[in-house]
């Protein structure tokens, strides 16, 4: 299993596809490293060479942001909204949805599982 940027990527996928395993590279930049690489489209990724891994390596560094600087800048932009006290900011410190949907229902991926309605028991007459 090749590692790039201390992520292993899978051996049974072509390159490109096996780059998408890398926080920040999606397909589009994946077919677009493979190039500048040189790389054949359609390789599969046990088939690299040391020297296209070191090549791919290289051109992902010098020209990509992934992996950990990315999460670290998206947390801090993040963080930085909620410093300032934005809408965007408060809509992240109180869990709800941040871009504009509707929250009277849906929206339980960003607020947890439901709770159900809670409220006295009423005794029913014979």
């Amino acid at each position: 299993m090749p590692r790039i940027i201390g992520v292993d990527i899978p051996n049974n996928k072509p390159v490109e596809i096996a780059l998408t395993y890398i926080y920040g590279i999606g397909r589009t930049r994946g077919l677009e490293i493979t190039r500048e690489a040189g790389v054949k489209p359609g390789t599969r990724a046990k088939d690299l060479t040391e020297e296209e891994i070191l090549k791919i390596t290289e051109i992902i560094q010098k020209s990509h942001r992934v992996e950990g600087d990315l999460r670290r800048e998206r947390s801090q932009n993040i963080k930085r909204l909620m410093d300032i006290g934005s809408y965007r900011g408060l809509r992240h410190r109180r869990g709800l949805p941040v871009r504009g949907q509707r929250t009277h229902t849906n929206a339980r991926t960003r607020k947890g599982p439901g709770r159900g309605v809670v409220g006295a028991k009423r005794k029913r007459k014979a």
